[in-house]
């Protein structure tokens, strides 16, 4: 479990799966940005005003009659009068005044808006209040991930195990292979000594056919014994391999036989537990999680998504007037916006459709994996059992072998 490098993996791929959640619960918070930047232009930017003629059509100004006060000052008509100035009465008629038709020409005016060096700073919120269940499904379908992989995960670790006992006992049982090749040899060589002596130093009961059939016994079991060795030393490489040693490691078992535990498990118990435990199982619930996030994704096309907006700018130009003015060079907006769907083709009840489809095709394969959980199960029940019922026949076989040499 240290150093098998199938664990790293899958923990990674249970990171990136939470990382994707994490993702999708980003949605739920406003997104705020800020910008700013420097600009220079080649030269200031303007705005032509066109020539035009403005016409001024004839018209009649009345004037109503009054009266109103002069002040005649001292000495104005000459030394002496009036002595003092006087304040006198003056009444006018009423008058009209009427003019001609007219045409003014406005010359073309060019009108400079800012400098070109400008400054620019903003920053912008978006808030997404209603999404029909979009952001929603998404998070369903990332937890379904992170489920996924949580199970994977722990599949790995079950693997790791059963290959790492599997290997252990396979090499252990390479290594009692080896050691009956190993006797069996011995003895069988002692029988060839044995016939050789008898075929050169008797007297004629055994022949040279009896000889040549013992040895082509003996090198036929030598060569198996080879085969056997080099069975015995993959067995312990591949058991270090898979344990995460290097390549040129060897793990030698340190048990000294194959133990034997009867098996006493109720098949329905198993069945049961593996329901509640099997990561198969266990992923497949987690894809119908996601898969139910994806139904809800695809429905929230249906619904309108509602956001709110907002900016603060601000605008650095050294220039006062044109476009220039305090009013332009820094403000701020905040709105409340809407989509609204009316048609897409029926890309949306597709999508939907398309979803649908996907969990019931999962709800049947989970009716199969079922099945299939019990049938392996009860396979592997009756192999266990079979197991048992021939190893305690094998027993009773070798008491009376045991008898015999004692």
């Amino acid at each position: 479990m240290e150093k098998n490098r199938q664990r790293p993996a899958s923990r990674f791929a249970v990171a990136m799966a939470e990382a994707q959640h994490r993702q999708a619960l980003a949605g739920y918070w406003p997104q705020i940005t800020a910008k700013g930047g420097v600009t220079r232009l080649d030269e200031g930017p303007n705005f032509i005003f066109p020539a035009s003629t403005m016409y001024i059509p004839s018209q009649t100004i009345s004037v109503p009659g009054g009266s109103t006060s002069v002040t005649i000052p001292a000495n104005a008509f000459g030394p002496g009068f009036p002595p003092a100035a006087v304040q006198m009465p003056i009444s006018f008629p009423g008058q009209s005044i009427t003019t001609t038709a007219q045409m003014f020409p406005i010359p073309e005016q060019n009108i400079k808006l800012a400098n070109p060096q400008n400054y620019e700073a903003s920053g912008n919120l978006t808030w997404l209040l209603f999404d029909g269940g979009m952001r929603k499904g998404y998070r369903e379908q990332s937890q379904g991930a992170v489920l996924a992989a949580k199970a994977e995960e722990r599949r790995t670790d079950l693997e790791i195990t059963d290959s790492v006992v599997r290997l252990y006992y396979g090499a252990l049982l390479a290594r009692q292979l080896r050691q009956v090749g190993d006797d069996t040899l011995a003895r069988m060589e002692v029988t060839l000594e044995l016939t050789d002596s008898m075929y050169k130093n008797g007297a004629g009961k055994v022949n040279k056919t009896d000889y040549l059939e013992n040895l082509e016994m003996v090198e036929t079991i030598r060569s198996t014994v080879a085969e056997l060795v080099k069975n015995e030393a993959t067995a312990e490489a591949a058991l270090a391999y898979t344990m995460g040693l290097p390549w040129n490691a060897t793990v030698r078992p340190s048990a000294a036989e194959l133990p034997y535990r009867p098996f006493t498990g109720n098949l329905d118990e198993l069945v049961s537990t593996a329901y509640e435990f099997n990561p198969d199982w266990a992923k497949l619930e987690a894809g119908l999680k996601a898969l139910d996030g994806a139904v809800e994704t695809a429905r929230s096309g249906y619904y309108p998504k509602i956001a709110v907006t907002g900016e603060l700018h601000r605008w650095w130009n050294s220039y006062t007037t044109g476009m220039a003015t305090a009013a332009n060079k820094a403000g701020w907006s905040i709105g409340l916006g809407a989509e609204i769907p009316i048609f897409d083709g029926f890309l949306t009840r597709n999508k939907v459709a398309e979803a649908l489809a996907q969990v019931s095709k999962l709800k049947e394969q989970k009716l199969l994996l079922r099945e299939g959980i019990g049938l392996q199960l009860r396979e592997l029940f009756l192999g266990l059992d079979a197991a048992s019922k021939t190893y305690q026949a094998a027993d009773k076989a070798m008491v009376p072998r045991r008898k015999t040499k004692t």
